[in-house]
C-alpha cells in the first residue's frame, strides 16, 4: 500500500507578539536558571558563566556584570549579525539584567542542592537561550558568536558553544573548589545539550 506524504506547511515569519512572547519566556527562564545557579554558588556557560564568576569576585550585582561583559560581543555582533539581530539581542540581553536585578531584591534562597542548581538551572538557561534565538537573536557572548559560525559555516551552536566554554570553566577553576567545578560543568552541558538536540536544521519550521 503506498504511504501518502505528509504536506506540511510553509514556513511564516513571526509575528512581533511572537517575538515578544518568545523574549518574555526566554528572559524568565534564563534569569531563573541563573538565580538558581548563583545561590549555589555555581558557575556555568557563556557570558552567563562570566557574569557569576566575576560577581564572587567584585561586589557588583551579576545583572549588570552580565551587561559589562555584553558588550564586546555586541560591538562583533553589529558587524557580522546585521543591524536586526544585535538590536533583538540587546533587548534580550537589557531584560535579562533588568530581570536579575529585580530578582535579586524579590527572591531569597535560602538552601538549595548543588546538583539540582546545576542540572534544572543549566536546563532552564539553555531552553531559554533556544527560544530567543529561535526568534532571530541571541542573548549575547559568546552564543552570537557561536549563531554567526552555524549560520556561515553550518557548524552546530551546542558544539561551537562547548568549546568556548571549555575555556570559560577553565578558568572558573582558580575562583572555585573542584566540587563546585564539577557541578558547574555539568550545568554548562545541560545548556548545550538542550541545543545540541533541537537548535538544528529540520527540527523547526519558521524563521
Amino acid at each position: 500500500m503506498a504511504q501518502t506524504e505528509v504536506q506540511l506547511p510553509d514556513a511564516r515569519p513571526h509575528t512581533l507578539l511572537d517575538d515578544t512572547y518568545a523574549f518574555y519566556t526566554g528572559t524568565a527562564l534564563i534569569t531563573i536558571g541563573m538565580v538558581l545557579l548563583k545561590a549555589a554558588g555555581l558557575v556555568t556557560a557563556g557570558v552567563a558563566g562570566i557574569a557569576l564568576i566575576l560577581s564572587y569576585l567584585v561586589p557588583v550585582p551579576v545583572g549588570i556584570l552580565f551587561t559589562l561583559v555584553n558588550l564586546p560581543f555586541f560591538a562583533f555582533g553589529a558587524i557580522v549579525m546585521g543591524r536586526t539581530f544585535i538590536i533583538k539581542s540587546v533587548i534580550a540581553s537589557s531584560a535579562i539584567s533588568l530581570a536579575l536585578i529585580a530578582a535579586s531584591h524579590a527572591i531569597t534562597i535560602a538552601a538549595i542542592s548543588v546538583p539540582f542548581a546545576a542540572i534544572i538551572g543549566g536546563t532552564a538557561i539553555g531552553v531559554g537561550i533556544l527560544a530567543i534565538a529561535r526568534h532571530g537573536s541571541g542573548v549575547g557572548g559568546t552564543i552570537i558568536l557561536s549563531l554567526w559560525l552555524y549560520r556561515t559555516r553550518g557548524i552546530n551552536v551546542g558544539i561551537v558553544a562547548l568549546v568556548i566554554d571549555g575555556v570559560i570553566l577553565t578558568a572558573a577553576a582558580f575562583t572555585v573548589t573542584g566540587y563546585v567545578l564539577l557541578w558547574s560543568a555539568l550545568s554548562a552541558v545541560a545548556i548545550h545539550m538542550t541545543l545540541f538536540a533541537w537548535h538544528r536544521p529540520g527540527r523547526y519550521i519558521g524563521y
